[in-house]
């Protein structure tokens, strides 16, 4: 059977935050870190961030363009850096820190100057977009520490991501904008005051906490994927319950201290909407217990997945 992968690479700054993005995504095999554009073989890391050897910190990505196509990692990709930035990325600055597109064809060439001019036509940003697009060259995998480093080092992850600014930057450029009189006309009462006044519908006299048909929950004002029946379970709580997120990278959590009580609340990035709270006492191998509203969710069955714009993710329930 020929070989259906084909591989991505992208720079986008410090490439700890660079995989969990594309990571968490249907149709991808593997994401790995490593350094690429330079003149030297084989560097080391303290080698690369001397930003003596021309390389970029970069990711490489192997993924199936069946199920997630090279449109749609152009399109993660643009939401993850600041494409204005030709010095660096964020707190992070040199040139093994800067962004570019590492084309593997030249469908992908094409594709990444499309996009690329798209982006800059949007208006979304005042100053011009820098980001190379470069042929791809020889890619070092970087040191096991690197790989994965969302994974292995969740609790440094979050706060480097935090305070590098990169977080900061993504909630403020990317979110969804939509005027507030446009949500009070398209949301009911309900759902306005749970998503945007962080309200917290009645337990047992919602949508979702005992619905138990196969399919996806997506965010009730973006649309993106948040969770799916194979991971909703009855904790008891009456309100829906995960013990895992579709793709983590579209969540925020905060420390939340309302009503004297200490949590951590969940939010969808791309809406910046209220979607419950998170608790370690679930039944996965990281306890981890997603108490959402229902208000804040809309459900796709898995029949209407190809027919509603969710077809990578039919596979969950084959």
């Amino acid at each position: 059977m020929k070989n259906q992968f084909e591989l991505a690479t992208f720079a986008g700054g410090c490439f700890w935050c660079m995989v969990s993005p594309f990571d968490e995504q249907p149709g991808i095999r593997e994401v790995v870190s490593g350094y690429t554009g330079g003149h030297t073989e084989n560097p080391s890391y303290q080698e690369v961030c001397s930003n003596t050897t021309g390389h970029y910190e970069a990711v490489q990505i192997t993924f199936d363009p069946v199920i997630f196509s090279y449109k749609k990692l152009l399109e993660l990709f643009w939401q993850q850096i600041d494409p204005t930035d030709a010095e660096g990325q964020f707190n992070d600055r040199g040139t093994s820190y800067r962004t570019a597109i590492f084309y593997h064809n030249e469908d992908q060439r094409q594709q990444a100057e499309a996009s690329k001019a798209e982006l800059a036509a949007s208006g979304r940003f005042k100053k011009p977009i820098v980001t190379e697009i470069l042929p791809a060259g020889p890619f070092y995998r970087a040191e096991d520490k690197h790989q994965y480093y969302y994974k292995t080092f969740p609790f440094h992850y979050n706060l480097y991501r935090e305070g590098s600014g990169r977080a900061r930057f993504i909630r403020e450029n990317w979110k969804m904008r939509k005027s507030d009189d446009e949500l009070r006309s398209e949301l009911t009462s309900l759902q306005y005051d749970v998503t945007r006044k962080n309200a917290t519908e009645p337990p047992f006299q919602n949508a979702y906490w005992n619905h138990v048909e196969e399919g996806i929950y997506v965010d009730i004002i973006s649309g993106e994927p948040l969770f799916s029946s194979t991971d909703k379970y009855d904790a008891g709580c009456g309100w829906p319950s995960f013990t895992k997120p579709l793709r983590r990278n579209e969540l925020e959590e905060k420390f939340d201290t309302s009503h004297g009580m200490r949590r951590i609340e969940v939010r969808s990035k791309t809406s910046d909407s209220h979607l419950g709270h998170v608790f370690d006492d679930g039944p996965g191998p990281d306890r981890a217990r997603y108490c959402i509203n229902s208000a804040a969710l809309r459900f796709v069955p898995k029949d209407r997945l190809e027919e509603d714009g969710y077809g990578q993710f039919t596979k969950l329930f084959e």
